[in-house]
């Protein structure tokens, strides 16, 4: 069956069931789990104006202790029900180009990710990131609703 899951999250209430998910399925299928994490990169110009105030170093700083914040409650959560767990973070352009990417350089052979995740504007300018996972990911896709 399946043995490295890879599981992105947002940080989002979906996401985070999905990754609960994810670690179910791991528990019962005796997987390991890398929980996964991407941030947009630093751009000199920035759509909202609070990230545009930020210097470089300032920006990656905020951008890890956020990431680490999604991170935490699925690694908590994996080991309390002792599946073998790692976090990763990377800064991308386009998520979906990222996950894909983890999960052929971690060798995970099952992505487990949520439906979909921000709401509101936010969702409709960044769009489905797990269509775009579905259409070019050359592993298996778990969509959790």
């Amino acid at each position: 069956m399946y043995k490295h899951i890879l599981i992105p999250t947002d940080g989002s209430e979906l996401s985070e069931r999905a990754v609960r998910e994810g670690i179910d399925l791991a528990e019962s299928v005796k997987a390991r789990v890398t929980v996964f994490t991407a941030s947009p990169p630093f751009h000199t110009f920035a759509a909202a104006a609070a990230l545009g105030d930020d210097s470089r170093a300032m920006y990656t700083a905020n951008a890890e202790a956020r990431a680490a914040a999604r991170l935490k409650p699925g690694l908590q959560y994996a080991h309390a029900k002792g599946v073998a767990a790692r976090t990763q973070h990377v800064f991308a352009e386009h998520p979906y180009e990222a996950i894909i990417a983890a999960a052929a350089k971690e060798g995970c052979d099952l992505v487990c990710m949520a439906s979909h995740g921000r709401k509101g504007i936010a969702g409709l300018l960044v769009g489905s990131e797990t269509a775009k996972v579905l259409t070019h990911s050359k592993v298996p896709v778990l969509v959790c609703r």
